[in-house]
């Protein structure tokens, strides 16, 4: 296994991105309190559109106008109040970030939409997504390639002693691989974008960002070696998704990193989700959460699979929950990041 400076604290844990509720000051408190070691710029959906990771993403294209339309955002022919609207939510998430971790001195996790997953998500003005046309998904590539650019550099204006790390989200990524995106008819599918071309655009991507990129992809058949040969210097997977260790051991041995979804994003069905009896945070027992234990033992359990030494466990592997939290109550939120938060810390106690 290849020895490396990893981004992130050792034993460190993080969210994925989205939170419940419409509250961006809130939001922040609780990320910087709950996840100190690695706390992520959080996204709240619930704001509606421009909040949501498409809109929030295509708010940040370099030199490419979207507009929504018909409830789908679109190529428009210039901005207008969409545009608007997803740009200042942003300005607004930046500006709580620098009054509240100003002189936070770690690293500070941002997310956004990766290439492939806008390209099956953005449609042409003319109709269709933009993934039917290979010149516009070069365009789209090139135009997110600077807008995150300087997305990178307005985080770092706001919070300049933080070290940013940068996790492209790619839900699309290996449905637009195996060629089922569906068209708009329902009738067909997008044709199979090739694996050597889906590497290109995320390198490019990631290259122009200038910052240590990880490759978030909740769905099954995550493309592991294409994430890693495409300079990513990490990967974040839930872990009930991964069916065959092998893939996972060989880019893990190559030197990828690891976002270890390993906590539920809701509670069981049933479970009570109350506060504690001295009216503060719920307990993981009252809130349905699992405990730190069983979040350290879920990790721990796939990497003695995989066959690597427990010493390189705190260092490569990053303790999250399985996706985003937009879905959660308050009490289950500030639960299972405590979780995760200490599962990290069990896992650095060698």
């Amino acid at each position: 296994m290849t020895d490396r400076d990893w981004p992130w604290p050792v034993g460190a844990a993080t969210g994925i991105g989205s939170l419940p509720g419409t509250d961006i000051a809130e939001a922040q408190r609780i990320v910087l309190g709950e996840l100190p070691a690695l706390p992520h710029l959080p996204e709240l959906p619930a704001r509606g559109p421009g909040a949501d990771l498409i809109g929030r993403t295509a708010g940040l294209l370099a030199e490419l106008p979207v507009e929504l339309y018909a409830g789908r955002w679109r190529v428009a022919p210039r901005p207008g109040k969409d545009l608007r609207r997803a740009r200042d939510l942003m300005e607004r998430d930046l500006d709580q970030l620098a009054e509240q971790a100003e002189e936070y001195a770690g690293t500070i996790k941002i997310q956004a939409g990766g290439p492939l997953t806008l390209a099956a998500s953005l449609e042409l003005p003319i109709g269709g997504r933009m993934l039917r046309d290979p010149g516009a998904v070069r365009d789209l590539a090139g135009s997110l390639a600077e807008g995150l650019r300087n997305h990178v550099d307005a985080v770092a204006r706001r919070v300049p002693r933080a070290r940013v790390l940068l996790q492209l989200d790619e839900p699309s990524l290996p449905t637009v691989l195996a060629g089922r995106i569906p068209t708009e008819s329902g009738l067909g599918t997008y044709r199979v974008m090739e694996s050597e071309v889906a590497r290109t655009l995320l390198h490019g991507v990631i290259e122009a960002a200038g910052v240590p990129t990880v490759v978030h992809c909740c769905a099954p058949e995550v493309p592991l070696e294409l994430i890693r040969s495409a300079g990513a210097v990490g990967v974040a997977l839930d872990l009930s998704r991964v069916t065959e260790l092998d893939p996972l051991g060989e880019a893990l041995d190559a030197g990828l990193g690891l976002l270890a979804g390993a906590a539920p994003t809701a509670p069981p069905s049933g479970a009570a989700s109350t506060a504690s009896p001295s009216g503060g945070p719920a307990t993981p027992s009252a809130s349905g959460a699992p405990t730190s234990a069983q979040v350290a033992d879920r990790v721990r359990g796939l990497w003695d699979r995989l066959g690597f030494p427990r010493a390189q466990l705190a260092e490569q592997v990053v303790v999250t929950p399985t996706c985003g939290l937009a879905g959660a109550t308050p009490a289950y939120l500030r639960a299972v990041m405590a979780a995760c938060r200490d599962a990290g810390r069990r896992l650095a106690e060698v």
